[in-house]
């Protein structure tokens, strides 16, 4: 077995493969080929030391995931064909931006786009369970919130899980996800990094992303639990605050288990390898050859993964 940092992600008709250094996309165009594009790693722990120490490397990771994510969905939606219909002159609120901000615009939606998704996250995954939870309080004792809270999380994660799973285009890029985790199994496996042996590998990685979101779960429902207060605000107030506590403490967890084949690490790592089965399809070949490309890439500058 070969143990590599490499990771990935699925994008629009692509996957994208990130290492320490250089992060690569590989997208098939409305042409039929793959355009490939990479960009050197820019994250808040190279401007930062603090952000490589534990449980704040796992916030560092989560801010820059939030924020390549985007960038790199919009951009592979560009390769793709996406939106690239004529829809005539831009209008003048368009134009004053464009004028006003030049080439930053791109940068300034990304931002926006990613506070207004984590804004969207907190209240759905974190207040709304603290409202819920709270109609239990003349039911239960004040330690049981937290628990309660949780399930509600846990429900309200699943919930949206199979929704957008029922969408047509989300299915494709499940298929991209699939291809991601097989390309990444069979570089660790030390097969030769071609469709035939990437196929034969299973979708599912202890390192993936759907992983990492249950375990904000089950680490979020263990930490609340010790956050007691009978006070509907407050605890709503804790939780937010909590949020990069949560978020540090799953990442290192993620990364323990990504380097453990342990019988624990096994349990912890089941629900999250459950949930795959739901977040990962089946590629074919074209889709597995973008990943095999993006995967060279990154190593073309990082061959000792």
């Amino acid at each position: 077995m070969r143990k590599t940092n490499i990771g990935g992600q699925a994008v629009i008709e692509g996957v994208m493969m990130r290492g320490k250094k250089v992060y690569a996309m590989a997208v098939r165009n409305p042409e039929g080929g793959i355009t490939t594009e990479k960009n050197q790693v820019k994250d808040l722990s190279n401007k930062c030391s603090l952000f490589k120490l534990p449980i704040l490397r796992g916030v560092s990771a989560f801010v820059d995931s939030l924020v390549m994510g985007t960038k790199i969905l919009m951009r592979s939606a560009e390769i793709a064909g996406e939106g690239l219909q004529d829809e005539g002159e831009p209008s003048k609120f368009e134009k004053f931006l464009m004028d006003k901000f030049g080439e930053k615009l791109n940068d300034y939606i990304i931002y926006i786009s990613v506070t207004i998704s984590m804004i969207v996250a907190i209240a759905l995954f974190f207040i709304l369970p603290v409202f819920l939870g709270g109609f239990f309080k003349s039911y239960v004792e004040t330690w049981a919130l937290g628990i309660i809270e949780g399930f509600i999380r846990i429900a309200i994660f699943l919930g949206y899980l199979f929704l957008i799973s029922r969408m047509k285009d989300i299915q494709r890029v499940f298929q991209y996800h699939g291809a991601e985790h097989k390309t990444i199994n069979c570089f660790e496996s030390g097969d030769e990094l071609t469709v035939e042996n990437v196929m034969k590998h299973t979708r599912l990685h202890k390192r993936c992303g759907t992983s990492f979101l249950f375990l904000v779960m089950i680490i979020s429902m263990i930490i609340f639990f010790f956050v007691r207060t009978d006070v509907l605000w407050l605890r709503m107030v804790s939780r937010i605050l909590l949020v990069p506590v949560v978020a540090g403490v799953s990442y290192e967890v993620l990364r323990w288990a990504g380097k453990s084949n342990s019988v624990f690490v096994k349990m912890v790592s089941y629900p999250g390898l459950c949930l795959q089965k739901v977040t990962t399809a089946e590629p074919d070949g074209s889709q597995i050859e973008t990943a095999i490309m993006a995967m060279k890439s990154v190593l073309e500058d990082e061959p000792d993964e």
